[in-house]
């Protein structure tokens, strides 16, 4: 489904009964929705499943740099709305988690809950994103594809087709909107406003996740009184891809406990 709005137009995937609880998906960096294909395979048919490419990814529009965290946010609220979707689950991998913080903390009318897979309240450290950046501008995406790739994923799906695939669609990936998303990141400190977070939240993260190493991420977790950290085993940066069944038996008992299901 082609939807417009920010004045551009996404691409969404809305599954399963339109009056159902809804669970929203937001994907990491460099990626595109396809990464929940077999997380959301394994969801009760009785929820709206709703994915979305971000501006500058997938099959969604790149519309020229740079953009800012708060306009990515902006860009979830205003989907959520055209879609009339009210206090759903939020699942955020990565970038998608820096925006579910965001969105959380913005309209609290939308997100009841959150699960944060693979990120942080701050991700990295400008100089990081700027040389990224520069190396991309420098060398092109397709050749240091392989290398951003690699640390997107743990030991047991290192060099494995999974991670070719996903190395060869980052390489063939828009360098305008991946830079541009990097800027936004690099930019952006969710540590006091998320700290003010008040519903119900679980932390995933792959045990060798190198991007948001599990200590990172509990660190945000604890943040938010209540939530709840999960280690998941043979899985780096993408467990939604390396290990979905542990990540949806995960979700899945989540949304039990919160009486989402």
């Amino acid at each position: 489904m082609r939807v417009e709005v920010s004045d551009i137009t996404f691409n969404i995937l809305d599954d399963g009964p339109k009056d159902a609880p809804a669970v929203v998906f937001i994907h990491p960096l460099g990626t595109s929705l396809r990464i929940w294909d077999d997380v959301c395979a394994q969801m009760p048919k009785t929820l709206r499943l709703i994915r979305y490419d971000t501006r500058g990814h997938g099959a969604s529009d790149v519309p020229p740099a740079p953009y800012s965290m708060g306009q990515l946010i902006r860009d979830a609220e205003q989907i959520l709305d055209h879609l009339n979707i009210k206090d759903c689950v939020c699942v955020g991998a990565g970038l998608g988690g820096l925006i579910a913080q965001g969105l959380a903390v913005k309209r609290l009318d939308q997100i009841r809950a959150m699960v944060l897979c693979g990120t942080a309240a701050k991700i990295g450290i400008p100089a990081q994103w700027a040389k990224r950046i520069q190396q991309i501008e420098t060398k092109g995406l397709p050749s240091m594809a392989p290398t951003l790739s690699a640390l997107n994923f743990g030991r047991a799906t290192q060099n494995t087709p999974l991670a070719q695939f996903w190395a060869n669609a980052l390489a063939y990936s828009d360098p305008i909107g991946y830079n541009a998303t990097c800027t936004a990141i690099s930019g952006t400190d969710f540590y006091t406003p998320t700290s003010g977070l008040r519903l119900p939240t679980l932390g995933l993260c792959g045990i060798d996740d190198r991007v948001t190493p599990p200590d990172l991420m509990r660190e945000t977790i604890d943040l938010i009184p209540g939530a709840r950290f999960e280690l998941l085993r043979r899985s780096g940066h993408f467990p939604m891809i390396e290990t979905p069944d542990a990540f949806a038996a995960h979700l899945n008992t989540f949304l039990r406990e919160i009486s989402h299901a």
